[in-house]
């Protein structure tokens, strides 16, 4: 028999992917966590196949429900962009808008745009998660996630570059009165290193000469570590040498604690790109951010 009814349940299964489980969903649309069961059962039913393996704690998405999930969420993107086309009062944004975002960014030029945004637009509820680790933005149910890196790495996503600053090689004091200066980055061989756990060769730092010459060196890995400010506070302790971002060393520099090295050399300069799901449709939330986010890291 045809099926007349091929929305049925998609909502439904879209918030349960989203908030990672049943109670959650049902909390979130209002229903009883008995309904929300129910019409996933008989979503699975209609399509014949299974969407989501369910424990005691957590749901997960079976291949099957992985490529559904996909299909559903730009099936409510569609319809949430047919809604604004025709209507006036759904152009302003609403609902919540989930953003990931590096620790050490967001402490030294978020947090002020994010309480700008808030007032601009109240209702947009703000899902921050601050992490260093490396999300699945459509998988994980992101609207929207700011990466900073030399150069990003292809996929199906949009990307928009939205701040660019220099990378610099840095050292304390203390530590280079311990333990010398290096004057070539050849020298970090046999120096004390602190390195971003993060890249992709944590320990291969590459450099070009003013000459253009390309080159990679091993330095020795003193320490590993996925947080910026972590590795700049553990450098402050004499522990290393380390290289980070420009937006990790402001307040270092103006307080004269650490020396820049390798000035003869080219650092790649970090961009900071605001990344978001290969979709038609921006909802007006994930839009107004980013050009908000444009707007204010680009005023000197």
């Amino acid at each position: 028999m045809t099926n007349n009814k091929p929305f049925d349940g998609i909502e439904i299964f879209v918030q349960v992917v989203k908030s990672q489980g049943f109670s959650a969903a049902a909390e979130q649309l209002g229903h009883s966590s008995s309904h929300v069961s129910k019409e996933i059962n008989k979503l699975e039913k209609r399509l014949g196949v299974r969407l989501l393996n369910r424990t005691t704690r957590s749901v997960a998405l079976t291949p099957e429900g992985e490529a559904y999930y996909q299909h559903c969420t730009q099936l409510l993107l569609d319809a949430e962009a047919a809604i604004t086309a025709i209507t006036h009062n759904s152009v302003d944004p609403k609902g919540t808008l989930k953003v990931s975002c590096p620790i050490g960014f967001s402490a030294q030029y978020l947090q002020p745009i994010m309480a700008k945004f808030l007032d601009l637009y109240p209702n947009v509820r703000l899902d921050l998660d601050l992490s260093n680790k490396h999300i699945d933005v459509i998988g994980d149910g992101y609207d929207l996630a700011i990466r900073a890196t030399p150069q990003l790495e292809e996929s199906s996503l949009i990307c928009k570059r939205v701040f660019s600053c220099q990378t610099y090689v840095i050292a304390s004091h203390g530590y280079i009165a311990k333990r010398g200066r290096p004057y070539h980055p050849r020298e970090l061989a046999k120096h004390h290193c602190i390195c971003y756990s993060n890249a992709k060769h944590p320990s291969r730092w590459d450099f070009t000469s003013h000459d253009g010459e390309k080159f990679s060196v091993d330095v020795n890995e003193k320490m590993r570590c996925n947080d910026g400010q972590t590795q700049l506070q553990m450098a402050l302790a004499d522990q290393g040498i380390c290289r980070l971002p420009g937006f990790y060393l402001d307040a270092a520099f103006a307080s004269e604690q650490v020396d820049v090295l390798f000035n003869d050399f080219v650092e790649a300069d970090v961009n900071v790109y605001a990344v978001y799901p290969s979709r038609k449709h921006l909802s007006p939330k994930v839009r107004c951010f980013i050009d908000l986010l444009s707007d204010e890291l680009a005023k000197p």
